[in-house]
């Protein structure tokens, strides 16, 4: 595969560069010296239509090796709640917590949790206290971290604002494990890392043996430009249909907007104003589609280090509002 930095050089000569216009030369040109001011990025991988235009890792462990894609991992769990509901694991996104996954609900559970649908979950309008931010570490020290969820103070009616939080992304992923009668572990297993080719290896899960569901998993860079993918192309990926393709449409329909980033918030998913699709991890992990424009991307970055929206996560964006977006206007 011919690099970034090889490509530069031979279409800025004049020379022939195949499958690939020299009319990229510039944008690719513009992006490399933004690239260079970044010493938070791993890596970054840009295909546009079937060419992977951009493929480099100037730091970190490579594109071959597993890193960490912190919350990313919400995304995952959002597109594993669309095949449960496929394959009437699960009735349908709006079926209430306690009918689809009554054995996880404890009876303490605050008031309000049996209007909780699985909707309410995958958007994060639980009406649940956070777990994330300052209240994780109290979280994960827990005996029971989705009780634990479960049992917050209701701080807004379910359906309503969003409420950025891991544990409620979690008990989204204890509900599909017992509905499905499988782990999460084996569901991202099956149901994405065999279709499209990639290995899931097992990461956190709580005392109760769930797989943390929002957080921790772990998959190459290369399988995280393969999800883009899929998000771009409607959820067929090789030739076949991996995700219906009216949960990927649903899924990239705001129904609530971040407090953080102003980006809308679907089903798992972030959307930004100019269309592109997001996952997006701590540190700066994210996974991004624009269908539109024919474009999937990848960008790992060092998972101990903070990425703020009004800082390198801003950062980020500017890059595929800015070089990344230009790539596919030429």
């Amino acid at each position: 595969m011919l690099t970034r930095r090889a490509f530069i050089q031979l279409a800025l000569a004049g020379l022939a560069v195949p499958f690939v216009p020299s009319a990229l030369a510039q944008p690719i040109a513009t992006l490399d010296r933004a690239l260079a001011a970044l010493d938070q990025l791993n890596s970054i991988q840009v295909q546009l239509g079937d060419e992977v235009i951009v493929a480099e890792a100037p730091r970190g462990p490579g594109l071959e090796r597993l890193a960490n894609i912190k919350s990313c991992s919400k995304s995952v769990v959002a597109l594993l709640l669309g095949t449960c509901i496929a394959r009437g694991e699960i009735p349908s996104v709006t079926s209430r917590l306690v009918e689809v996954s009554p054995s996880i609900v404890p009876p303490e559970a605050t008031e309000g949790v049996d209007e909780v649908t699985m909707e309410d979950l995958v958007t994060l309008q639980a009406g649940l206290e956070s777990t994330s931010g300052e209240r994780y570490g109290a979280w994960v020290a827990s005996p029971n971290w989705v009780a634990d969820a479960l049992t917050r103070p209701m701080v807004a009616d379910p359906g309503g604002r969003m409420i950025y939080s891991t544990g409620t992304t979690h008990v989204l992923g204890a509900a599909l494990a017992e509905a499905s009668g499988q782990s999460l572990l084996r569901l991202a297993r099956q149901r994405l890392g065999e279709p499209l080719g990639f290995e899931v290896p097992p990461w956190v899960r709580d005392p109760q043996g769930y797989y943390l569901g929002g957080n921790e998993m772990a998959l190459t860079p290369r399988a995280m430009l393969s999800l883009a993918l899929l998000m771009r192309d409607a959820g067929r990926f090789a030739g076949q249909q991996v995700i219906p393709a009216d949960w990927i449409r649903a899924s990239i329909v705001p129904r609530g907007r971040s407090p953080y980033s102003g980006m809308g918030y679907g089903y798992g998913w972030f959307i930004s104003d100019s269309g592109f699709v997001l996952a997006r991890g701590y540190g700066g992990q994210i996974i991004a589609a624009h269908s539109e424009l024919d474009l999937a991307v990848a960008i790992t970055s060092d998972p101990n280090r903070p990425a703020r929206s009004e800082g390198y996560f801003g950062d980020l964006m500017g890059l595929l509002e800015g070089p990344i977006r230009q790539l596919a206007n030429q």
